[in-house]
C-alpha cells in the first residue's frame, strides 16, 4: 500500500454547511442485494400455528450439565394436562468450536481499536442487556454500572452483538445492536439512578417511627396504597420496555436472549392477592410474546445478598416488640414478593434467575455460559387450542417431562395464548408503519438502506450532524409515464439524545420523477438522501430513519450512533471522517426535483457507501479541533493512519507532522490524505482509523481517534 499527500481536503467543507439539506442524489450500488436479503424463515424458529405448536427447552442433569442426546420417545409434552404426540424434535447447538475465554481488561488510556463490521454469518451471540432503571435503587445502580463495564471490558467476545437498553429511556434508547464498544460505553454512562422510579436510595426502605393517632394511621394507609399504585405503574412500564425489545428480536433467526437487571417487582401480595392483577396480566402477555419470538429472558436481582436484618438506617423508637417483629416481617415479605416477579419471568420463558449474590458480573457470566444448546419440540394441536367460534383467547399451560431414568431439570416457556401466528393483524396506517420501523431496535430491510452520520463544527453555525442515507432504488416501485419514471417514498427521521428524547424530526412524502436516462443511471448508482441537523449540546446521539415505498408498502430503517465532543472545553477533538474516491466532478441536473446534487465520476466510491476495488485510491479528510499552539502560534500535531480488518491491524502508515499550510483558523484545521489500496487486498469489510496526537497538550487529553468503515470488492 502507498500513501500520498492530501489531495481532496475540500471534501470536509461540505460538513460545515449550516443549511438543512434534504435532497436526492445518485450514489453507488452496494454488492449484490441477493446476498443481503433476509433468508426465508428456517425450520428452527419457534412458532404457534393451528397446525403446529413448537417450543424450545433446555434439559440439564442433576449436576447442571446440558443433556444433548435425548430421543423423541424419551420426552413427553402436555398441553393443559393432556399428553400430545410429538411430531417435530431436534437438538440445536449454539456453542463455538473453541472455548470462550474472558479477556483482560482494556487499557482505557490507550487509543481504542475500531470495531469490526460483523456479517450475519459471523454473529455468535445476540444479547440484550435491559437495565431496569425504573426499578433500581441508588445503591444498586452503582453495582450495575460496574458489572456492565466489566462485561464490555472482559466478557464481550468477537461475534457478539450487544445492546444496553434502559427501561426509562423511551424509543430513542433502543439502539441498534452493535459490536462497537464506544456505543456501549456511552449507554452505560447513561445508567443513573432514576429518582422518580419505584425504588429509593436503598433496596428496602428504612423502618421509621409509627405515626401517632388514628388520623395518622389513615394517612399511612393512604400513602401505602399510593406507593403500591406507583410501583404497579412503573412495573408495567418495565415490562412494556422488555416487550418492546422482544418484538424487535422476533425477526432475527434462532434463539435470542434478554438479560433483565432489576431490583424486582411484585406480581402478588400476601395481604391482597388481587392487588397486582395488572402487573401479572402484563407479565403473562410478555411471556407469550417471548415464546413466539423464541426469546429467553434471564433476570438478575441487583439488590444482591440481603440479610434483611436491622440496619443503621432503621429507627425503632416508639415501637414495641410486636411492632418491631411486624416491621421485619413486612421487610421479608417485600423482599420475597419483589423477587417473585423476576423468578416468574425467567422460569416461564425458559431462562433462569440470578439472585442472592453480590457478584453481578459473575451473574452475567453464568447467563452467557448457559446458552449452549436447546431442544425444539413440536406437536399438532387439537381444535380446542384455537377457538374461532367463541373468540376466547385462553392461556394454555405446557409441561415437558423426561422419561429417561434419572433426575433431570427442564427449562422452557410454560404456556401460550390460544392465538395463531397465522392470524393477520389489522392493517397499519402510514404513520404506524414508519413509526414501528423507527422504534425497532433492529433495522427493517424491506427497503435496503445504509446510513452514515458525521459530526462537524463551524464558527458561525456551531456543531452539526450531517447524515447520508443510501437508498437502494431496486427496492422502490417505479411506474412508467410517457417516457419518464415515477415513484413515491415516505420518510421519517428522528434524532435522539442519549436520554431517549427526540431532538429533531421530519416526516415527509417525496414524489420523484426521472427521465429514462436518469432512471437507468439511478438504478446503477442508487439514491442518497441528505439530512443536516444542529447539535445543541455535546453527548451521544442517535439518528433513526425509516423509509417506505408508497406503492408496495415495503419499509426499511437504519440507525447511526455519533458521539459529539464538547468543543467549548478546548480539548483536542475530531470531526467525522469523510472517506471517498477521487474524481467527483459536479454535473448539471436536468430535473432538479429528482437529481439535485448528483455527482459524476466513479460513484461506487462515494462517501455514502465507500466501496473500493483493490488497487483503488482512497481519499480521507477530517477537521482537527482545539489544537494547542506553540510560542510561534503553530500547532504541533502528529497524524497516523491505520487499517483494520476483523478488529486486527493490517496496515499502519508512518506518523507524520500536520502542516497547516495557508489555513488561518488554527482551531479548526483540515487534515487528510490518500492511500492506494494494495492490488492483493482480500475482499471484505475494513476500517480506516486516523489517530491525532498533540505534542503540546497534557498527556491525559493529547490523543484522539476517528474511524470509518469501508469495503473492498472484487
Amino acid at each position: 500500500m502507498k500513501t500520498r499527500p492530501p489531495v481532496v481536503l475540500i471534501l470536509v467543507a461540505q460538513l460545515a454547511t449550516s443549511v438543512l439539506a434534504q435532497q436526492a442524489q445518485p450514489s453507488p450500488t452496494p454488492p449484490p442485494v441477493e446476498q443481503q436479503r433476509q433468508k426465508p424463515e428456517s425450520d428452527d424458529v419457534v412458532r404457534i400455528t393451528t397446525n403446529l405448536v413448537q417450543v424450545d427447552a433446555v434439559v440439564t442433569d442433576k449436576d447442571g450439565k446440558l443433556v444433548t442426546d435425548l430421543k423423541p420417545e424419551e420426552i413427553e409434552i402436555s398441553e393443559d394436562g393432556r399428553k400430545q404426540k410429538i411430531t417435530h424434535f431436534s437438538f440445536n447447538s449454539t456453542t463455538t468450536e473453541q472455548p470462550v475465554k474472558e479477556s483482560k481488561p482494556a487499557d482505557r488510556n490507550a487509543p481504542p481499536v475500531p470495531a469490526s463490521q460483523l456479517r450475519p454469518e459471523d454473529v455468535r451471540r445476540t444479547i440484550a442487556l435491559v437495565v431496569d432503571d425504573l426499578g433500581l435503587s441508588f445503591e444498586s445502580t452503582h453495582f450495575v454500572r460496574d458489572a456492565l463495564k466489566k462485561f464490555v471490558d472482559r466478557q464481550m467476545q468477537p461475534g457478539d452483538l450487544v445492546a444496553i437498553i434502559r427501561t426509562s429511556g423511551g424509543m430513542g434508547a433502543l439502539q441498534q445492536f452493535t459490536s462497537d464498544k464506544r456505543q456501549l460505553y456511552a449507554a452505560i454512562d447513561r445508567v443513573k439512578w432514576y429518582a422518580s422510579g419505584r425504588s429509593g436510595v436503598s433496596a428496602f426502605a428504612p423502618i421509621t417511627p409509627p405515626t401517632p393517632g388514628d388520623r395518622g394511621a389513615d394517612m399511612d394507609a393512604t400513602a401505602e396504597e399510593f406507593n403500591q399504585f406507583r410501583e404497579d405503574v412503573y412495573a408495567v412500564g418495565t415490562l412494556g420496555a422488555v416487550n418492546y425489545v422482544v418484538r424487535g428480536l422476533r425477526d432475527l433467526p434462532g434463539r435470542k436472549s434478554i438479560l433483565l437487571i432489576s431490583d424486582g417487582f411484585r406480581i402478588f401480595s400476601q395481604d391482597d392477592p388481587t392487588r397486582n392483577y395488572r402487573t401479572l396480566q402484563k407479565l403473562q402477555r410478555l411471556v407469550d410474546e417471548a415464546g413466539r419470538a423464541s426469546v429467553v429472558i434471564y433476570t438478575i436481582n441487583a439488590t444482591g445478598l440481603q440479610t434483611l436484618a436491622l440496619t443503621a438506617a432503621d429507627d425503632l423508637s416508639g415501637r414495641d416488640m410486636q411492632q418491631m417483629q411486624d416491621a421485619m416481617t413486612s421487610r421479608r415479605n417485600v423482599a420475597f414478593e419483589t423477587q417473585e416477579g423476576l423468578d416468574y419471568l425467567a422460569y416461564e420463558t425458559g431462562g433462569m434467575p440470578i439472585k442472592n449474590t453480590n457478584d453481578l458480573s459473575g451473574g452475567i457470566r453464568r447467563v452467557l455460559a448457559d446458552q449452549k444448546g436447546y431442544y425444539l419440540i413440536g406437536y399438532r394441536p387439537d381444535q380446542s387450542t384455537f377457538d374461532p367460534r367463541t373468540g376466547r383467547r385462553m392461556f394454555h399451560h405446557l409441561t415437558v417431562k423426561v422419561k429417561r431414568p434419572g433426575k433431570f431439570n427442564v427449562r422452557m416457556r410454560h404456556g401460550f395464548y390460544g392465538v395463531s401466528d397465522e392470524e393477520k393483524p389489522k392493517p397499519k396506517t402510514l404513520g404506524q408503519q414508519l413509526y414501528d420501523a423507527l422504534a425497532s431496535p433492529f433495522g427493517s430491510t424491506g427497503v435496503h438502506l445504509q446510513l452514515t452520520s458525521l459530526f462537524a463544527n463551524d464558527p458561525n453555525s456551531g456543531s452539526i450532524m450531517r447524515s447520508l442515507l443510501y437508498i437502494d432504488p431496486r427496492d422502490l416501485t417505479f411506474n412508467d409515464d410517457a417516457g419518464s419514471h415515477r415513484t413515491s417514498i415516505d420518510v421519517m427521521a428522528i434524532t435522539f439524545g442519549d436520554n431517549g428524547v427526540p431532538i429533531d424530526q421530519i416526516a415527509r412524502t417525496y414524489q420523484i420523477r426521472l427521465p429514462d436516462d436518469d432512471y437507468k443511471r439511478i438504478l446503477r448508482q442508487g439514491l442518497v438522501y441528505n439530512v443536516t441537523v444542529p447539535v445543541k449540546k455535546p453527548g451521544a446521539y442517535q439518528l433513526r430513519v425509516s423509509l417506505r415505498d408508497s406503492a408496495s408498502e415495503r419499509v426499511g430503517s437504519a440507525s447511526q450512533f455519533i458521539d459529539a465532543p464538547d468543543i467549548k472545553k478546548k480539548r483536542l477533538a475530531l470531526s467525522g471522517l469523510v472517506v471517498r474516491g477521487e474524481a467527483n466532478a459536479k454535473v448539471s441536473a436536468p430535473n432538479a426535483s429528482a437529481t439535485e446534487g448528483r455527482e459524476a465520476g466513479d460513484a461506487e466510491t462515494s462517501a455514502a457507501v465507500r466501496h473500493f476495488k483493490a488497487g483503488n485510491v482512497l481519499d480521507y479528510a477530517l477537521f482537527v479541533y482545539n489544537a494547542k499552539l506553540d510560542t510561534t502560534s503553530h500547532p504541533q500535531l502528529m497524524v497516523q493512519m491505520k487499517l483494520f480488518r476483523d478488529g486486527t491491524e493490517v496496515f499502519a502508515g508512518k506518523e507524520s507532522k500536520l502542516n497547516p499550510g495557508t489555513q488561518t483558523d488554527m482551531q479548526r484545521l483540515m487534515a487528510g490524505g490518500a492511500i492506494q489500496l494494495g492490488t492483493d487486498m482480500t475482499p471484505g469489510d475494513y476500517v480506516i482509523q486516523i489517530m491525532v496526537t498533540d505534542l503540546i497538550a497534557d498527556k491525559k487529553h493529547n490523543v484522539v481517534t476517528q474511524w470509518m468503515d469501508f469495503q473492498v470488492t472484487k
